[in-house]
């Protein structure tokens, strides 16, 4: 999955002499979490929404009428915006912005093209692909398996068990993941997994348990409905 397929692209800048209180403006009406600052063609800042609100918020509070006349004619986009923000690639992957994402506690990064900005990717974006992925927005249903260890013909077994109980897939993939219910550690210091299929055509129940008399140990079983079946 590449960065430009799921960004929001054609994103509104804003220049660095921009009054903070017309940045404010712009995010609130069209909803936005984000503001790229561009001068001379370059991204040279970010502005997020949640900043100019805490700002705009700690304004208020001090009641300072001083504070507030220079807050709404005088502070500069350029005097609050984060400098140099991190960026991602148009031609980055998706997996790469989660990592970086998560190294560096950011919730959007501007997209470039080169040194063009092109687009904004948030942790919106990124909800949608993993939303995607789970089949949120389809009604199939959902078995999860825990601590299935990887290797050559696992994806082929489990199929196979699905399909023989009535199961017509439409996603299997494997979740690197540790929980108290699912352990993970295998001998020779590997890792299982969880595994996640999403399918249709068929009891959930009967697909769970073909899979349970199979030996695979099943950690949820969901219909469409999303009502939980006791595996």
């Amino acid at each position: 999955m590449i960065v430009r397929n799921w960004m929001q692209g054609n994103p509104v800048v804003i220049a660095g002499d921009m009054l903070v209180s017309e940045a404010k403006r712009i995010l609130s009406e069209n909803n936005l979490h984000a503001l790229p600052v561009v001068d001379a063609g370059r991204l040279r800042g970010l502005v997020t929404r949640a900043n100019l609100l805490r700002m705009g918020h700690f304004v208020l509070r001090t009641q300072d009428a001083d504070e507030f006349n220079y807050f709404v004619t005088r502070l500069k986009v350029r005097d609050v915006m984060v400098r140099n923000p991190a960026t991602v690639q148009a031609g980055d992957t998706m997996q790469h912005c989660l990592v970086l994402g998560r190294e560096l506690g950011v919730a959007q990064f501007p997209v470039l093209d080169g040194t063009r900005i092109v687009g904004i990717i948030s942790a919106n974006e990124i909800f949608q692909v993993a939303a995607h992925c789970l089949g949120a927005f389809e009604q199939h249903c959902g078995i999860t398996l825990a601590g299935v260890e990887p290797g050559p013909g696992v994806l082929g077994r489990i199929t196979a068990v699905a399909e023989a109980a009535g199961a017509e897939l439409h996603a299997l993939y494997p979740i690197l993941h540790q929980t108290d219910a699912a352990p993970v550690q295998i001998p020779g210091g590997g890792a299982c997994r969880m595994f996640v299929l999403r399918f249709e055509g068929c009891d959930v129940a009967d697909v769970a348990g073909a899979l349970e008399g199979a030996g695979y140990t099943v950690l949820d079983a969901v219909e469409p409905a999303r009502a939980m079946v006791g595996a």
